[in-house]
């Protein structure tokens, strides 16, 4: 916590002083005046991803009401691609937002590391990026080879059906990349993902560390020499996730690859980028360059390189971005009436967490350089942006217009009927009988009852511009909570605990 507290009379100043102190002494229990506890959200984001595993669930899993699932994935290519996270409330493998989802684990795990220590959950958030990169790994069997999605998109959303009941007569092909079918963003964003993964092991795993280091530099250099959008290849992803480009997870990835090998030919290739991305309107599954500008902006702040060309032009760019979050620039962020980042109408909170971990991780690098951002229409502090990402995840705990938290099993007053198959149908564990692919609809979907499984941790995509939200089951613009969304906000948490 950083105390803002100002007075022009300098008579005033050691009372000012013992009252920063008191607020910054408070602050370490985790709690704020509002009553939030970010320690607890933390732990229950972690949680969420325990219900999110496909394949054959370990002996010390905690969330009891999930099974095993999908442990055949990869047998119609004669590979075991069993393992993995469902992407959000389907029971889809997608690999390139699964990518992202554990690049910005890994970030979060690093960069806040301490804190996740502090807090006993460094071996949670671990866990839940072992689960990720394990399947990676099975997933990349040959260099220029990667299996970038098991399950047809469309059948499986034609079903509402547990995550268990899934069998050989639920079809999950598997689908690839490889060098005649090229897919260069997810590629680099999968090398991206190895990468930051591998400064998260490092400590405590140097042997696993070094196999996500090969298979980053493999991926990077196949994603750098067979260039192209991924779903041209995996077409079936292009209804799902399609990319916009592959520039941005070129960047990303060299970034990342360079942070964890030191190796000067990654630090090359952005500096002679041609494209740095400009001003970026979001940060998200699809569009890397803000993650590519910041991390280029924390070499420039730690005096790896100078504060020139291409360095300079990210740091800037990076800059620009977090000042229109904070309404002091060009291009100001939308707000909501209630104060939240508003940035597109489709699972809005998914860029609101990546503008608060872009936020948290910046003011680390204010605050280590003793350094400040100059914006079009002031200046900002560390403590100016660590208090943005805070009134971001208070809004979503629970202090915004609705009086609600948009994280499931939060506070009192949370969402009840998230879209999402598996909490919705009765568990596993309590109905053992096998229900098929239309069965789910009658009665667990068609039903104003709450989910019967809490789906703790969750985060739903949110209210609209204008704070409007309603808890329903077949709204999944706003109620489907997805690993993106929770991914960075696992960083967050740490950062504010």
């Amino acid at each position: 916590m950083y105390c803002v507290l100002r007075t022009r009379s300098s008579q005033c100043f050691l009372t000012i002083q013992s009252m920063c102190i008191v607020l910054l002494l408070l602050s370490t229990s985790g709690k704020v005046s509002a009553g939030l506890n970010y320690g607890e959200a933390l732990t229950k984001s972690l949680l969420y991803f325990e219900a999110q595993r496909s394949g054959k669930l370990p002996s010390d899993q905690r969330v009891q009401w999930r099974g095993d699932s999908a442990p055949g994935d990869g047998s119609d290519v004669h590979i075991d691609l069993s393992g993995g996270y469902y992407d959000a409330g389907d029971n889809m493998k997608f690999g390139f937002p699964l990518a992202f989802t554990t690049t910005m684990l890994a970030w979060g795990s690093v960069e806040m590391a301490s804190q996740f220590q502090a807090h006993n959950e460094h071996q949670n958030v671990l866990m839940a990026l072992k689960w990720a990169t394990d399947y990676l790994i099975k997933a990349h069997p040959e260099p220029n080879v990667l299996y970038g999605q098991v399950g047809d998109g469309k059948l499986d959303h034609a079903c509402w059906m547990r995550p268990e009941d899934m069998n050989t007569s639920h079809p999950r092909p598997s689908y690839r990349i490889d060098a005649q079918h090229p897919g260069a963003d997810l590629a680099a964003e999968t090398a991206a993902a190895m990468a930051a993964a591998s400064l998260a092991f490092a400590p405590s795993d140097a042997a696993y560390a070094n196999t996500l280091i090969s298979h980053a530099k493999d991926l990077f250099e196949f994603g750098k020499n067979h260039p192209g959008v991924y779903h041209d290849s995996i077409t079936n992803a292009a209804g799902f996730y399609s990319s916009s480009g592959h520039e941005d997870e070129l960047l990303w990835a060299a970034a990342w690859l360079h942070r964890a090998t030191g190796d000067q030919m990654y630090l090359d290739y952005l500096t002679q980028a041609s494209n740095s991305g400009g001003v970026r309107s979001a940060f998200s599954w699809d569009d890397k360059f803000v993650g590519a500008q910041v991390l280029a902006a924390k070499l420039v702040f730690e005096g790896k390189v100078k504060n020139e060309g291409k360095m300079a032009e990210y740091k800037s760019m990076a800059e620009h971005f977090i000042c229109n979050c904070a309404q002091k620039g060009y291009s100001n962020v939308k707000k909501t009436p209630g104060g939240l980042l508003w940035f597109l109408p489709w699972e809005n909170l998914q860029y609101t967490a990546t503008a608060s971990f872009v936020l948290s991780s910046y003011s680390k690098y204010l605050e280590a350089a003793q350094a400040s951002v100059q914006c079009p229409n002031g200046v900002l502090q560390a403590f100016d942006l660590l208090s943005l990402a805070r009134a971001q995840v208070d809004y979503i705990l629970g202090s915004n217009p609705k009086s609600m938290s948009y994280m499931v099993g939060f506070g009192t007053n949370y969402p009840n009927r998230p879209h999402h198959r598996g909490s919705s149908i009765v568990s596993i564990k309590k109905d053992s009988k096998l229900k098929a692919c239309n069965e789910g609809w009658y009665p667990w979907y068609n039903t104003h009852e709450p989910n019967p499984n809490v789906l703790v941790g969750a985060i739903v995509g949110g209210p609209d511009v204008n704070d409007v939200y309603q808890d329903e089951r077949s709204d999944y613009q706003h109620n489907e909570p997805d690993t993106v969304t929770v991914a960075p906000f696992v960083g967050v948490f740490a950062a504010l605990a």
